[in-house]
């Protein structure tokens, strides 16, 4: 493999900044015209979701969208963090440091994350997210390029993920191919999300289930469409 193996999800990876986490180990596009039909107005104020979904379901007829995942939020680390002599580090300038700004997204082994990796489908984007790190959030998107196929570190005795009772015949880790979109307009740091997710959660705004705050130890975290317009709108906005 062209660069060391370094994301990990086994079920206890936590953000640096999560309150209920100590110090943990972490582990679009579909068009430009369908990102710019789907992305919400910046607001300003906290719950300014309210003015966007309002013009949102004028748009659609007065219609709610459906909770379906359409996308995603993968965590990697940006900072080197030795596992067994490897160095799980990978940025997103790491990303487009790659040929073609492809990578496949190996070493998932916690099985809620695997099935959401296997739930990708081609060309669906995702956020890439710096995690355990010190000042964790989002920097950019990416989309994914080639879907669901056997994560070959899991064969690979020398490689941190190795897991002996996995099976070529029936591979039980799986991985996806990833692709470079763009950097986002600005970083959005997750204590800016955070703020947003228990504005919403007091008042039924689009982040009040978001799976980083009622998930947030998994490494792959899927997102609904009103949650990744949102967050996605945050871009435009001045950092508080």
């Amino acid at each position: 493999m062209p660069w060391p193996s370094r994301k990990r999800d086994k079920g206890a990876v936590a953000d640096k900044k999560e309150p209920e986490a100590k110090i943990a180990k972490t582990e679009e596009t579909q068009k430009k015209e369908e990102e710019k039909s789907t992305k919400p107005p910046a607001g300003s104020s906290k719950s300014g979701w309210k003015n966007w979904k309002k013009a949102k379901e004028s748009d659609a007829g007065g219609e709610e969208s459906k909770q379906t995942y359409c996308h995603w939020l993968l965590k990697s680390e940006p900072e080197s963090r030795l596992e067994k002599g490897v160095d799980m580090k990978f940025s997103i300038e790491d990303l487009k440091a790659q040929p073609n700004q492809t990578t496949f997204w190996e070493g998932v082994r916690n099985y809620q994350a695997r099935n959401f990796l296997r739930a990708m489908k081609l060309g669906q984007q995702a956020f890439f997210y710096h995690s355990n790190c010190k000042e964790p959030g989002i920097v950019g998107i990416v989309k994914i390029v080639k879907e669901a196929y056997p994560d070959h570190t899991q064969f690979d005795q020398k490689d941190p993920h190795y897991d002996s009772t996995s099976r070529k015949e029936n591979p039980k880790w799986s991985m996806v191919d990833v692709q470079f979109v763009r950097m986002t307009k600005r970083f959005i740091p997750l204590s800016e999300i955070k703020a947003h997710h228990l504005a919403h959660k007091a008042d039924g705004g689009p982040l009040k289930n978001m799976m980083l705050f009622t998930r947030q130890r998994l490494s792959i975290q899927p997102l609904t469409q009103e949650e990744f317009d949102f967050v996605l709108s945050l871009e435009e906005e001045k950092p508080h």
